[in-house]
Parts: C-alpha cells; structure tokens; sequence
C-alpha cells in the first residue's frame, strides 16, 4: 500500500512544491510520470498564464500537462469578483499582462488609472510592480473600489532564496488605505474546491510545502495534507504549527507518494522517543542511521498533543542529536 493508492487525484502547489526558479525540485518528476493519478496544479502566483505555467512544467520533463491542468490564483480572483461586482464593471488590474487578460475575458472593463473610477482593484504577483502602480491601486481603493488580492503569500520561493512575494505587496496597499482585500487563493478552500471538481475527483491529497497557504488550504477544504519539505516551512515551522495548518503527512519529498501511509504520519518511529518538559521538546534515543524526518515524526506525535505551544526543541541523545543538526 502506498498513498497514491488511496486517492484519486493530486492538487498541487508549484514553488517550492514541484520547482524553484523555474527548476524541477528532486524527485519531482519522476514521481509525478509514475502516480498515473489525475493531476491540477493550484498555484497562488498570478504572474503567469495558465498556458505559460503549463509550458514550463513540459520543459521540466512533465510532458502530458495542458493548461487545463493548471489554475492560477489570478483566475479564482477573476471569479470571485464577478460574483460580487457586475460583468462590465471598471477595474484597475495591479499585476501581469496575462491577469488583465484574464479580467478582460471574465468580462471586466480594465483601466490605468485612479481616474477612471474603477470599481474594484485586482491586484496579483507582478515582478515588475512599483511605487506608481501601487499607488494607482491606494487612489482608487480610497476612492470606493473594493480590493481583491490573488494571494496573500509573503514570499516567494526561488532559486536564489525567498522573493518578495504578493502578500507583502498587498501589505503596502494596505498600510496606505487600511482596507484588507478579499483573497482568492490559499489558504482559502476555493481553488481546491475548483481543482477536485474539474477533474471530478472525489477523493484528492493536497500538496504543498507551505504550512500557512498550501496546508491550511487542504484542511480548509476538507481534503487530507501532504507536506514536502522541499520549500518554506520546516521542521521547527511543523513542531510550531497550530492545528489548521498540520498536514496529514510529512514527507521529505515528492517521492514519498510511494510510501506506507502510516509512515508519514506523526508517530514513534527510527527508535526516537519524545516529551514535553515545561515548554521543551525533549527528543532521545534513535536508531544508528535513523533519519532526521523519523525524529521529526517521533516530535509531532507529542508536540501536537501538547495543551502549550513548544517554544524549545533539545536532543537528549546522540542520533537525536544528529538528526537535530540537520533540521531547519
């Protein structure tokens, strides 16, 4: 039994998921070419076209993908304001050529400026966003527009480290208006609503490698978790994660799809054991060559039943020890 047997269908983050600056993270494709599963990749960045998301992945060695395997979160903004502003309605787009055009087909009326009186303000990741732009979004937010944001992720996991991602963008806008956006992407549940629906899928795994946005989205929507720890959050970000963003496996990577169920689950396992002094994790024993994950499983099991947040984590042997050393 492995977990690609229990599900129907994979739901996908991309950065720090499936690649980082543009390339494949280990193990990634090889994973993904043998599941034989149902895939849609659900990304929160909105600075590309779902078309241009689907050929990047082509040119990673994941052949098979089509636009209609990806949805961005520039397209669930795009539905979620037409639900709450009328078809033909001005708005100013803060983002990518590509997120207008998605306005334009959702029916909107994009504009350049404050002084046009948009209605409603989209605003997505764009590397190419500056003081102007933003402040054509503060103006016209001011003014009445109601504000819609793509996402909220602060960073951006790249090749070179963590980018400023939308969400601190959105913080500027925010800082000078006061008003908070709606966001259409994770952690909300609705792209993953919208992923499992288009593939029909009635039973998919959310995947993701970020606890705040990609984990917090899956258990929102109901789905089970699978964390890779390829990207933003870590081994100490797990100990420390409050229960809406606790996946329901821990993986070190996507080839884990392959693995018992059990295994990736919290619990003993490597010959570690752990508990709580005070508000210290204390982790001891461990296997000769246990892994650093096999602790860290061993952890969860006892950090996520505590009725206090761990703020200490301390080795009490020397495989624990090691295996500490390694953790992030």
């Amino acid at each position: 039994m492995s977990v690609i047997t229990e599900y129907d269908s994979l739901l996908l983050d991309l950065d720090g998921t499936v690649y980082e600056g543009g390339r494949a993270i280990e193990h990634v494709v090889s994973a993904l070419s043998g599941a034989g599963l149902p895939v849609m990749y659900v990304t929160n960045n909105a600075s590309r076209a779902p078309e241009v998301v689907a050929a990047q992945l082509r040119e990673i060695g994941l052949a098979d993908t089509t636009a209609d395997n990806v949805m961005t979160s520039a397209q669930a903004a795009c539905k979620m304001a037409a639900e709450k502003i009328p078809a033909g309605s001005k708005v100013y787009v803060l983002g990518s050529e590509s997120f207008r055009e998605l306005a334009t087909e959702a029916g909107f009326v994009v504009v350049d400026s404050a002084d046009d009186k948009p209605v409603a303000v989209l605003h997505g990741h764009n590397p190419e966003t500056g003081w102007a732009q933003l402040s054509e979004a503060a103006l016209s937010i001011n003014a009445g527009a109601q504000y819609f944001a793509s996402n909220l992720d602060s960073t951006l996991p790249m090749e070179r480290g963590r980018h400023i991602g939308n969400g601190s963008m959105v913080a500027a806008v925010v800082n000078a208006t006061g008003v908070k956006p709606l966001s259409a992407g994770k952690p909300g549940p609705a792209m993953f609503y919208a992923g499992a629906k288009t593939l029909n899928s009635s039973k998919p795994l959310a995947v993701g490698d970020r606890l705040d946005t990609d984990i917090a989205g899956g258990n929102a929507a109901g789905m089970d978790t699978f964390q890779v720890l390829t990207g933003v959050s870590g081994y100490y970000d797990l100990v420390r994660a409050i229960p809406e963003q606790r996946p329901t496996y821990i993986a070190t990577s996507m080839q884990d799809l392959y693995s018992d169920p059990g295994e990736l689950k919290p619990g003993a396992q490597g010959g570690f054991s752990a508990l709580i002094d005070g508000d210290t994790l204390v982790i001891s024993g461990g296997d000769a060559g246990a892994t650093p994950v096999a602790a860290l499983r061993t952890a969860l099991d006892v950090a996520w039943a505590a009725t206090e947040p761990v703020t200490e984590v301390r080795a009490d042997s020397e495989v624990a020890a090691t295996a500490l050393q390694s953790w992030w």
